[in-house]
Order: C-alpha cells, then sequence, then structure tokens
C-alpha cells in the first residue's frame, strides 16, 4: 500500500486516489492497523431499509393500539332467567351500577344473583333491589359489607325520563334481565316488560318445549 502511494506521488507530483487504486469508501470505512496500512471495505454493497412511510407507521400503531378481543365482547356475569318466564320484555336498555371494591370482587369470583332482584324508581333516580353480592372470605374487616343493599343505576337524564314516563304513564315493570362486562365496567340490562297472565306462562312453556324437540329431531 505504501509502495502504490509512492509511485503515484513520484510519476505525477500530485497524490491521486485513483491512481494509489483508492477509493473515498475505502478510507472512510476502513480500519487503521499498527503498521499505518489502510483496510479496505468490505466489497459487498450494504443494504439500507428505505424509511417506514406514514401510512405503514399508522397501519403499525392501530395494530399496537387494537383491543383485545376480551374487552371488547361483552361476557355474561349472571342472567335472570325468571324475568323471561314471567314477563314479555318490549324493549331494554343498559345501565351502569354504582358498586364498592368488594362488590366488584365478588363478581369477579362469580358470587353474584339477580334471582330476586328487580329495579324500582325513587326520587327520580332508578334502584336495584334484591340482588345478591356474596362477599368473599378475604374482604377487609373494617368494610361493612351488605350482600342484598340498594344500589343506584347509573343513568343519563334522558334515559331515566324515559324509564320514569314509561312505569308512570304506561303502566311498564323495570325488570333487570342479567349482569355482564362491557369494556371492562359492570353493567345491567334492564327490560321495560309487562307480565305475562297463567295462559300466557303456559303457552310460552308450549313454545319452548317445541323448540327443544324440534331441535333434538334436527340433530338426528
Amino acid at each position: 500500500m505504501r509502495f502504490a502511494l509512492l509511485l503515484s506521488l513520484g510519476e505525477s507530483g500530485k497524490f491521486s486516489y485513483k491512481s494509489a487504486g483508492l477509493t473515498t469508501a475505502a478510507l472512510t470505512d476502513g480500519r487503521h492497523y499498527g503498521g499505518g496500512d489502510v483496510q479496505p471495505a468490505d466489497t459487498q454493497s450494504r443494504i439500507i431499509p428505505p424509511p417506514a412511510s406514514r401510512s405503514n407507521r399508522s397501519n403499525t400503531r392501530r395494530f399496537m393500539n387494537k383491543p383485545s378481543a376480551d374487552k371488547s365482547i361483552a361476557r355474561t356475569i349472571a342472567v335472570n332467567r325468571k324475568a323471561r318466564h314471567d314477563y314479555f320484555i318490549e324493549d331494554r336498555i343498559e345501565a351502569g351500577l354504582a358498586l364498592e371494591g368488594w362488590e366488584v370482587k365478588s363478581i369477579r369470583a362469580g358470587r353474584a344473583q339477580l334471582t330476586e332482584a328487580y329495579v324500582q324508581i325513587h326520587k327520580g333516580e332508578a334502584w336495584l333491589h334484591g340482588a345478591h353480592f356474596s362477599p368473599l372470605k378475604t374482604a377487609s374487616t373494617h368494610v361493612r359489607t351488605n350482600p342484598v343493599r340498594n344500589r343506584k343505576l347509573l343513568l343519563h337524564r334522558k334515559e331515566l325520563d324515559r324509564l320514569i314516563g314509561a312505569v308512570e304513564r304506561k303502566g311498564y315493570a323495570l325488570v333487570p334481565l342479567d349482569l355482564h362486562w362491557s369494556k371492562g365496567r359492570v353493567k345491567l340490562e334492564v327490560g321495560l316488560a309487562k307480565g305475562k297472565k297463567q295462559h300466557d306462562k303456559r303457552a310460552s312453556a308450549k313454545d319452548r318445549d317445541w323448540q327443544r324437540q324440534k331441535a333434538r329431531i334436527l340433530k338426528r
């Protein structure tokens, strides 16, 4: 390498990278060793990927921020099967619940029941009565747990006015249908219902039996 540099200087008097057989890439990317020689760079070209476009970045962010299926899909906690047997459900509305910490823990443990539950309007607010939330044994001792306490429904004023009008003017009953998770929160589905008479219950039972028989026949 030193010999090539001396020859290039001796012939023309001026130093030339081309005459010495060197390139700027070799000089900038090469490594200097103890003897002072320059190690040429690797002959293979380095492939540098192009920067990601804005559309690719936005798609990546959407994929990373996409909610999981468990959070987006409503999961049932408890169902009031008696409601559909005793009432005609004509409309439904979803309401939030004002809960305490120990109640949320009991719900997560599957200790919520709506068998004897009902909804009443009191002083312009809707309340859930009779729902049973069994406290866990690990509940704090300084918290007074009441499994059947009255729990306030969280509704907008328009929704409350609609329920009050249906109950007071149209004679509907407010029936809790089920408890479920929705986007990480406990929700109560309330039905605007009218009570069934005895012959209506018998007709519903016959129709339910016929549906079961039809399902068995189709499976064969």
